[in-house]
């Protein structure tokens, strides 16, 4: 038997990684590749089987000595084999595995060739996740997608961009990055069902719903800006919302500022020179300030003569969040990611070059590649650890059925990754006390409980306690003791100052699992700023991205709230896997997310890139086959656009057949190109040139609307939403429904809690307290319950 391609070895890991002894065979080619890595990180063995002579994606993205960037990005700490899946081989290594991850593209050949359907049935332990971008159903089920394709049918690219301006594409490929983590998520939460019950499954994971909900649902909780609005109710055109999360030029740059809480107002007021035009307490209000037109003009006069530097540290010193914009130079030498240790250098055709260093810390350490770039070897190979044993709670219809979590998360991050494990079955309690409620329970339309509340905080119950006060404190001690899963999303050191460090927990109860979130991360110079994705943004060189060409101060970033729904799942992901874990050794642990490490290593490529040519090293685009047009164009109507990719030489032919111009097939002229196919997507409704172009085999996608998406067909042969009701809410809400289709039960649609509304029934069930108890208890304030 001929041994597989090993990656070159890494330094000594003392970390017992959550996932050692799960056995992953991966046929992916492209960015959802990453879905695995993330697998492997934390201690999966992937198995990459390839066609002979490599995958396509070798070949991709920016190349430097005839290897790719992207790629070695998406397969550190992988193994690969070149055997095709006709090969008997490729049933035996299924046979020792535990999870087979494809993507094969329905109706293609090569989906025929796999046959994953079949090969679950066969194999009847074993979790099949099929990655397609439109699913296995319905009528976009032969499409094709791109990243643009996708921002475009799913709501993100019409709220991208300014006023009076085309839509903006975002950058780099962050709808695939966020739809691989939610994917990532979903495979573990299937390997724990088949754990519990002993059955495999076949799970149909379309891309288009798993970037949606990871990126940025327009059908899902909302940044704070929002005050509670959703975004399909939000106009139809882009609009102008830079007042939201103000960019000011300072001496040297630009700046961002986040002034949400009014104890922020009433620092930038003092640091203002406390003026009297804005002295009255109608300023505490977001919306006075988002109103006012003289407002950012006289802090933009305050800051146009200082640094950077200097706003930053005057910014702390009056208790304002606020980040200077730095470009990805800039970002990847930062203090905070350098003090982290957040990339690592690879060896790349004898060069070394900076990759990140896994998207989680567990137990204190990084849970980065375990090796590096995986080079193919011929003939069968056989995983080289053996399985795990595990030791899984009994059967049920869902994955964390019977698991406890305390969920202590807030805003947007706090409320996904709360919601995802209560939507996978366990108990989740949001703990909150009316002195300090979750600022995404008020609403700016004068809403009893916000829109995005109901839908961020679903399936979850409510308790109200003083964790003040010695008592309250002393009572979460004996929920902990209780507890299978702590969630929060704090500033580092808040939970450490009530009396809850991670050393404290443990000893309360070895087996919980803690998941923490946070803007820079647990440790570092930087752990302790206060954080918001917009500022995220601006530190890790995204907002300096996210302009118009030849238009550099454009930021057009100001509506997203990347990066928190996919810093959730990250979050999520860790959660799950330390709950494997447990499974195995009986023992809990602790994963902590960097929501900037994890924007950050969405952009690897590029940061690699810039390393190398920084250091002399010449980086090269592989030779471009005549690609055409790639980008948006005008349809017929008010504000209506197309996305069309063609990605390579037989696409631009079919395009160019398509409309009926094969002259363009050797016009060389890109511009020329371009101005045929506006006149062609100008004559016909977006729909139509999308669905033609499509049926060509081209990528294209109308752009959509939030509010357009549940009408779609596509979503409704997936069943991709469904109505949710609220008691202080009069209409039913849209929400998410099942992430993939499987054999996991869909989730429950219990309402999201009133404050402290479960209190008492979370007491008697968790510590089995007397209803005399938990009078005694409201009585003397340690817990609230709703009336």
């Amino acid at each position: 038997m001929a041994a597989v391609s090993r990656p070159v070895a890494g330094e000594s890991d003392a970390l017992d990684r959550p996932l050692a002894g799960v056995r992953v065979v991966e046929c992916v080619s492209g960015t959802m590749a990453h879905t695995a890595r993330l697998l492997a990180d934390l201690g999966a063995e992937v198995i990459r089987v390839e066609p002979a002579g490599g995958g396509a994606d070798r070949r991709e993205g920016p190349m430097l000595g005839g290897e790719s960037l992207s790629f070695a990005a998406a397969n550190l700490g992988k193994r690969a084999v070149a055997m095709a899946v006709s090969d008997p081989g490729f049933d035996a290594l299924l046979a020792a595995a535990d999870i087979l991850i494809e993507n094969s593209a329905p109706g293609s050949d090569a989906h025929a060739a796999l046959d994953p359907a079949g090969r679950a049935a066969r194999h009847t332990g074993l979790v099949v996740v099929s990655l397609s971008d439109f699913g296995q159903v319905g009528p976009w089920r032969t499409w094709r997608a791109s990243d643009p394709v996708f921002h475009a049918l799913t709501g993100g690219l019409s709220r991208s961009g300014l006023p009076d301006r085309a839509p903006l594409l975002p950058p780099g490929e962050l709808f695939l990055h966020a739809a691989a983590t939610q994917a990532a998520v979903i495979t573990l939460a299937a390997f724990i069902q088949r754990l519990r019950d002993g059955r495999g499954d076949h799970v149909d994971v379309a891309l288009v719903e798993a970037g949606m909900a990871a990126l940025d649902p327009g059908f899902g909780i909302a940044g704070s800006a929002q005050s509670g609005v959703p975004l399909w109710k939000m106009l139809r055109g882009r609009f102008d919302e830079r007042h939201r999360y103000p960019i000011v030029a300072c001496a040297d740059g630009h700046v961002r500022l986040c002034i949400m809480a009014p104890r922020q107002w009433r620092g930038m007021w003092e640091w203002m020179g406390r003026p009297e035009a804005f002295a009255g307490p109608e300023w505490e209000k977001l919306q006075t300030r988002f109103r006012s037109p003289d407002l950012i003009p006289a802090i933009a006069a305050l800051l146009a003569n200082k640094t950077r530097a200097e706003v930053e540290a005057e910014a702390a010193a009056h208790g304002v969040p606020a980040a200077a914009l730095l470009d990805l130079d800039e970002g990847i030498a930062n203090a905070q990611v350098v003090a982290r240790g957040a990339f690592k250098p690879v060896s790349m055709a004898g060069v070394a070059v900076p990759m990140p260093d896994g998207a989680l810390e567990i137990d204190g350490q990084r849970a980065g590649p375990g090796g590096g770039v995986p080079t193919p070897s011929e003939g069968a190979v056989a995983f080289d650890h053996p399985r795990g044993h595990w030791t899984p709670p009994p059967a049920a219809d869902r994955p964390l059925a019977g698991l406890k979590v305390l969920d202590m998360g807030v805003i947007v991050v706090g409320a996904e990754t709360g919601r995802l494990l209560a939507d996978l079955g366990a108990d989740v309690v949001k703990v909150e006390n009316g002195a300090f409620p979750d600022g995404q329970r008020q609403s700016r339309d004068n809403a009893a409980v916000s829109i995005t509340f109901a839908a961020g905080h679903r399936n979850k119950r409510g308790l109200s306690i003083d964790l003040r006060a010695d008592a309250g404190q002393a009572l979460f001690a004996r929920l902990v003791a209780e507890a299978d899963v702590l969630l929060s999303n704090f500033k580092p050191g808040t939970l450490d100052a009530l009396g809850f460090a991670p050393d404290r927990l443990r000893a309360l109860n070895p087996r919980l699992v803690s998941v923490d979130s946070s803007a820079f991360g647990a440790t570092g110079p930087w752990s302790r700023r206060g954080g918001y994705g917009p500022l995220v943004r601006c530190s890790a060189g995204l907002s300096k991205l996210w302009v118009y060409p030849a238009d550099p101060a454009s930021f057009a970033d100001a509506v997203t709230v990347y990066p928190d729904h996919v810093a959730a799942r990250v979050g999520a992901l860790g959660a799950l896997a330390l709950l494997i874990r447990r499974m195995r050794t009986g023992a809990g642990g602790r994963a902590s997310v960097s929501q900037m490490e994890v924007m950050m290593a969405h952009l690897a490529p590029q940061f690699a890139a810039r390393a190398a040519a920084a250091a002399g090293v010449e980086v090269t685009e592989p030779e471009p086959e005549r690609t055409g047009v790639w980008g948006i164009y005008p349809a017929a109507g008010d504000d209506e656009w197309v996305v069309v990719t063609a990605r390579d030489e037989a696409e631009w032919h079919a395009l160019a057949r398509a409309i009926d111009r094969d002259e363009l097939i050797d016009e060389p002229d890109p511009a020329a190109r371009d101005a045929v196919l506006i006149a062609w997507t100008s004559a016909r409704t977006a729909d139509e040139a999308a669905a033609l172009l499509q049926r060509a085999g081209v990528p294209a996608g109308r752009m959509l609307r939030v509010v357009e998406l549940p009408e779609q067909a596509q979503f409704g042969a997936l069943g991709t939403f469904r109505h949710a009701t609220h008691p202080l809410i009069a209409q039913p809400i849209t929400v998410e429904a099942a992430p993939a289709r499987s054999r996991l039960a869909a989730p429950e649609q219990r309402p999201a809690p009133w404050l402290g509304e479960h209190s008492a029934a979370v007491l008697a069930d968790w510590l089995a307290l007397s209803d005399a108890e938990i009078a005694a208890l409201a009585a003397a304030g340690t817990i609230e319950i709703a009336a």
